[in-house]
């Protein structure tokens, strides 16, 4: 990462700023030079990761503290820089920065800032796939069962994970505990005895994020590695834990931004360029079909933008969070989630009739794949129910 003449940890919170927004221009130039050879190739991510790393990026993008970490605003920045020059590695690091806050979410201030220190000295890369509390998988529960031992816990199932399930240092994951019933949110190891990792292959799109299976066979999880309970319901969720779900879903609508912006930005060159299936200075059509583009890239921009102002400020509040303040946050993510996937849906989908070169039909693909779990309609429907009539536990199904 970047020096300046002042060490890293006296650097003022402005300098660490510029400093990690040039370290993301830097990786996205380089990962912008061979993204189309990458995605077709479909490889797990792990010259991608060791890029990040040279970089010092998830040493950076770890919650802020002292002469550490990175804000929610300037986090969010970085995952945009990089989504929009591979939006499989802004779609991984979009999922690092959010897991990594989850010892603020989950764990007492003490542990969350231990946990957080390490994963700065040991440069951890982080995923996981938590539910939202009142969300089920296919089983009627989290789907991971833990047993108590001697000391801690034995983790047993299988996990989807979106992204890094072969290259991640830390997976977190939440699991029932068949002695209590309360569900935990632990961390694992990937290189834990019982451990196995079955990588998805022939993906649509997002081919290089590291999607894949997490197999857990009597893992041993010790108290430390469990950060706390996951509620079972939204109603005896604490203010802050009830931004986990949100602010992942808010991380992952700047990758949808990258998308839409880079399909967006290399249509328009390819057009100039005149490789394109008319020539914008002769077909008034083309240019009003560029302007509507352009017009729905910058509307998403813009809510996007409002949630993630209100999201950091949530943060920023801690544990002085109000009751209802999760709510209005999450109104906020989940209409900036609907916006945004139509509009990366619908610009993908339009620059294919624009213009035509090798890698250009991948910004769909990948705009596909990362909507296609959270369909529009039940969001909207929800948002509607929240404005209509103030309901927060419409606003929270949403998520679910």
């Amino acid at each position: 990462m970047p020096t300046t003449s002042s060490p890293a940890g006296h650097r003022s919170a402005d300098e660490r700023h510029r400093a990690l927004l040039r370290t993301a221009r830097d990786v996205a130039e380089d990962l912008a030079a061979d993204a189309i050879v990458r995605d077709q190739a479909g490889k797990p991510p792990v010259d991608e990761t060791a890029r990040l790393r040279e970089a010092g990026l998830p040493a950076a993008l770890t919650p802020p503290g002292p002469g550490r970490g990175a804000d929610w605003r300037t986090g969010c920045a970085v995952i945009r820089e990089i989504a929009t020059a591979d939006s499989s590695v802004g779609d991984l690091l979009a999922r690092h920065y959010v897991h990594a806050w989850s010892g603020r979410f989950y764990a007492s201030h003490h542990q969350a800032t231990a946990l957080e220190e390490e994963s700065v000295r040991e440069q951890w890369l982080w995923t996981g796939a938590v539910h939202a509390p009142g969300a089920e998988d296919e089983t009627g529960g989290p789907g991971l069962t833990l047993r108590p031992r001697t000391a801690g816990y034995v983790l047993n199932g299988r996990r989807s994970v979106d992204t890094a399930v072969a290259a991640a240092d830390q997976i977190v994951v939440d699991a029932f505990c068949a002695a209590t019933g309360d569900v935990l949110v632990v961390r694992i190891p990937p290189g834990a005895r019982g451990v196995t990792v079955e990588p998805a292959h022939d993906r649509l799109g997002q081919r290089v994020a590291g999607a894949g299976e997490v197999v857990l066979d009597r893992v041993t999880v010790t108290p430390g590695q469990v950060l706390g309970r996951r509620p079972h319901d939204m109603e005896s969720t604490a203010p802050f834990t009830a931004l986990a779900d949100p602010a992942l879903r808010l991380a992952l609508c700047h990758v949808g931004l990258g998308i839409a912006e880079a399909a967006l930005t290399e249509a328009r060159d390819l057009s100039r360029g005149g490789r394109a299936y008319r020539l914008p200075g002769e077909d008034p059509d083309l240019l009003l079909t560029y302007g509507e583009l352009a017009a729905a890239a910058q509307t998403a921009t813009v809510v996007v933008d409002r949630a993630t102002e209100v999201m950091a400020q949530a943060l920023g509040a801690g544990a002085q969070l109000g009751d209802d303040e999760p709510a209005d946050v999450t109104a906020l993510v989940a209409t900036a989630e609907a916006v945004t996937s139509k509009a990366a849906l619908h610009i993908t989908a339009r620059v294919l009739e624009l213009a035509d070169a090798p890698g250009l039909d991948r910004f769909w693909r990948n705009a596909r794949v990362l909507t296609a779990q959270h369909p529009v309609a039940h969001r909207l429907r929800s948002i509607g129910r929240h404005y209509l009539n103030g309901s927060h536990r419409a606003v929270a199904a949403a998520f679910r």
